[in-house]
């Protein structure tokens, strides 16, 4: 059950399907050692034969698309990361509460405090003022001639790296650095399509230092290996300290390849195997143009072939029949735990409970497997209790915790789509609230709906549906069960205009409301729930009409005739 109260529609668990492996295949550790034998003893004989120039340049292609990868890899993260600070900044922009500057102000400094990569982030009005920023750094200060303003202004726009000379000696950054930056920017807009103003963010620069570390820590035993990240112009971003701020040593490579890599000569008299990528994007994204280029000196590549050449013939043979050996006692010592693994796979597929994938011993893959297992069942089972709660926050209506409009008419549609049954009505609309709300404010007006709408809670049945449409608007559909007495609603409607006229205590001030309610059954008063809605609608006006406070049922023949 949602804590809404109704079923969520979700299955508890997940389908897994049952594998069935063939009982007569051959068994992992044969597999093992045969394949190992015949491809040492293969390799032994193809190497033996293109030993040399040839080894020598299949090794250095395969450093090179290497190389290739490592740059794409680079590339993309860095376009992901990008895509994601856009995505953020654009869909915070379309929050119509942030165009409020102290909504916005309390949202911004929570951004920053989550989010240690932002170095700046605010607000600006129309004009460009600042009316909310992080750490107040910039508030009140005039930016309309910057392009995080201007081109916010248009849409959203992301800015190539830059030296931030408002924010420096303000904010922290690498040492030895000046300050650097990616701009990302959108406009606030009102419903009409009007901007007005701007929700702006200053990235530090020290994410994509991050985001190189991160690639190059499990290539550590790569000798020499050394990246750079250029601007769409060609200068260096990030790179060895000498070349930081200056066009690539070798200005044709970048020109002359797309995503590729070649041996390539560099000032420094050296040859290097280099890899290059390009920042192509990601969906809506189109990337800021930069070029990731990796390289390792060609002969540390080249130094391999050298040990090949000594050792591929004659180690070749023996090394066929000692891994093979070697294989057959492996692959049982993988067997065993992995035919563990599989097992409790299996009993969970046919959904025993109480079962989990065992902590195996044996090769540290194996027990990685294991623990990786393990915790992806837990986490499919944690996903779903958050999906639960995050589906209930979707139906919940936050002022009042009552179920908001969509949940009520998907659940109407759903309990009388089927036909069968009966239920009745109710739409309750509150008197003299307006005048609460503009005597005392939209606060005084929120506690008065809290109220209410717990006084509301507490008086329907439990398999009784009540929800707040918006406003000061409500409806309830009572279900008429087949074990249980029909509801008595005149009685039911006297109960809630009662507790309705009970006052409301704010700030030490006491308010009252009243409220008019209209009534209508289905399928007594139409076949069609979508008319019995209107219907009760209809009774509801009539009510206010007759003066309020008071409940009205639907009847054909007078509130019928004046819809």
């Amino acid at each position: 059950m949602s804590p809404l109260g109704q079923p969520s529609g979700r299955t508890a668990g997940h389908h897994v399907a049952n594998i069935r492996v063939p009982r007569r295949a051959i068994g992992l550790r044969m597999t093992v050692a045969v394949t190992v034998a015949v491809l040492l003893l293969g390799s032994t004989l193809v190497k033996g034969l293109v030993v040399g120039n040839g080894a020598a340049d299949a090794l250095a292609k395969e450093i090179g698309n290497s190389m290739t990868g490592l740059a794409q890899s680079l590339a993309r993260q860095l376009d992901l990361t990008m895509w994601a600070r856009a995505n953020q900044i654009a869909a915070l922009s379309r929050i119509d509460a942030l165009k409020d500057p102290a909504v916005a102000q309390s949202t911004i400094d929570e951004l920053k405090r989550r989010d240690p990569t932002i170095a700046w982030i605010g607000m600006t009005n129309a004009d460009g003022r600042v009316v909310a920023a992080s750490n107040g750094l910039l508030l009140g200060a005039d930016i309309a001639s910057r392009p995080v303003h201007q081109e916010g202004m248009k849409g959203l726009f992301v800015g190539d790296v830059h030296e931030a000379v408002a924010l420096h000696g303000k904010v922290p950054y690498l040492k030895g650095e000046t300050p650097k930056f990616v701009d990302v920017s959108a406009p606030l807009q009102k419903a009409d399509g009007t901007t007005v103003g701007v929700l702006a963010a200053h990235y530090s620069w020290e994410w994509a230092h991050a985001s190189i570390r991160q690639l190059i820590e499990p290539l550590s035993d790569r000798k020499g290996l050394t990246l750079y990240i250029l601007s769409a112009d060609g200068t260096v971003l990030i790179g060895p300290d000498s070349a930081v701020g200056k066009p690539l040593p070798v200005p044709t490579l970048t020109a002359k390849l797309r995503d590729g890599w070649s041996s390539e000569v560099w000032p420094d008299g050296v040859t290097y195997v280099t890899g290059v990528a390009h920042g192509k994007g990601l969906h809506d994204y189109a990337g800021l143009g930069w070029t990731v280029v990796a390289r390792q000196p060609a002969d540390i590549v080249y130094a391999e072939t050298d040990r090949l050449r000594l050792t591929i013939i004659g180690s070749g043979a023996v090394l066929a029949l000692l891994f093979s050996c070697i294989g057959w006692f492996a692959a049982g010592r993988i067997a065993r735990p992995l035919g563990a693994i599989a097992d409790a796979a299996e009993r969970i597929g046919r959904g025993e409970r109480g079962v989990a994938i065992p902590d195996v011993g044996g090769a540290a893959e194996i027990r990685r497997l294991s623990v990786a297992l393990r915790e992806m069942v837990d986490s499919l089972t944690n996903k779903d209790v958050a999906l639960m709660r995050l589906e209930d926050i979707a139906y919940e209506d936050r002022l009042t915790a009552l179920p908001n409009r969509r949940y009520f008419e998907q659940y109407v549609e759903a309990s009388t789509g089927g036909g069968g049954g009966s239920a009745t009505v109710m739409y309750i609309d509150l008197d003299g609230f307006k005048p609460v709300n503009d005597r005392l404010g939209h606060d005084a007006g929120d506690a008065v709906l809290r109220q209410i709408g717990g006084r509301l809670a507490s008086i329907f049945r439990d398999d009784d549906v009540v929800a707040r449409l918006g406003g000061d608007e409500f409806a309830a559909v009572l279900p008429r069960r087949a074990d249980r007495p029909a509801p008595d609603t005149e009685e039911l409607a006297s109960r809630i205009i009662a507790a309705v006229n009970e006052p409301v205590s704010f700030n030490g001030e006491t308010v009252r409301v009243g409220c008019s309610i209209g009534i209508a059954s289905w399928p007594e008063d139409d076949s069609d729930m979508a008319t019995v809605m209107r219907h009760a609608d209809a009774a509801l006006y009539k009510a206010k009409r007759d003066g309020r406070n008071r409940a009205v049922r639907w009847v054909r023949a007078v509130v019928g005739a004046q819809e």
